[in-house]
């Protein structure tokens, strides 16, 4: 269904030369869609596809079919912040919490995108066209009253992240290799998690264990987490290289 969704908003951007997009993307979901725009796409230069879900480092995108007069920023307008805003005192509540209270409001988790919290508040990126509705039903989350308000993009808060540095050695910069690395896997478990399609470089599903990986690219394992790949050194004695590798926390 979302494949079919994405060649016909693709072929409405193309015949009617307007901007047109999808819903939320997970990591897996934008996979399926670059590589179908690989094919649909190919040698397209009317309409660009573009994965944008609110700042650089979003996890869920929408996928937007740009013509060649528009940009971004056109695509920017359809996307809001909605800051919810909990009492100082009392439990602090945690993404699980905004996220259940939201879903309970009957709202698809694909017009919700990443939900930032940072204290006693969150800020959720939510497709423009339900801003209104939330406004006016959504008020708790658990038993925590919330207050909202309207935040365009460019006053999205995004919490400062803790990392870690991790030097280690590697016989090849294969991607089990580097999965086993960043989070502490045994190459097999990494193998494993890999074939069976919950690790991500740069955003794109990957299940090939001997793929490559480059200084610079980003690794996600769902479920623990995501790395950095920022250094490749020189060589040791034994012929394994050097790496640097930066954890979030």
């Amino acid at each position: 269904m979302l494949l079919a969704q994405v060649e016909d908003r693709f072929q409405q951007a193309n015949d009617n030369y307007m901007m047109t997009s999808t819903h939320f993307l997970d990591l897996r979901q934008r996979t399926l869609v670059a590589n179908l725009w690989r094919e649909i796409g190919r040698g397209q230069k009317e309409v660009s596809l573009e994965f944008f879900g609110g700042y650089d480092e979003a996890e869920r995108v929408v996928a937007f079919f740009v013509p060649s007069y528009g940009s971004l920023d056109d695509a920017r307008q359809e996307l809001c912040v909605i800051r919810a805003k909990a009492p100082t005192h009392g439990r602090q509540l945690t993404h699980r919490d905004y996220l259940g209270s939201l879903t309970g409001l009957g709202l698809k988790r694909e017009v919700i995108g990443d939900i930032l919290v940072d204290g006693n508040q969150a800020d959720i990126i939510v497709l423009r066209e339900i801003a209104d509705f939330l406004l006016l039903n959504y008020d708790k989350a658990g038993r925590t009253t919330l207050s909202l308000e309207v935040v365009d993009l460019d006053g999205l808060h995004v919490p400062e992240v803790k990392t870690q540095m991790v030097k280690d050695t590697v016989a090849s910069l294969r991607l089990d290799n580097l999965v086993a690395s960043a989070f502490n896997l045994s190459r097999a478990k990494a193998a494993e998690a890999i074939k069976s399609g919950i690790v991500f470089v740069n955003s794109m599903q990957v299940e090939k264990v001997d793929a490559p990986v480059n200084e610079g690219d980003k690794l996600v394992l769902r479920g623990k987490g995501k790395a950095y790949l920022r250094v490749v050194g020189n060589r040791t004695r034994k012929d394994r290289i050097f790496i640097e590798i930066e954890k979030y926390l």
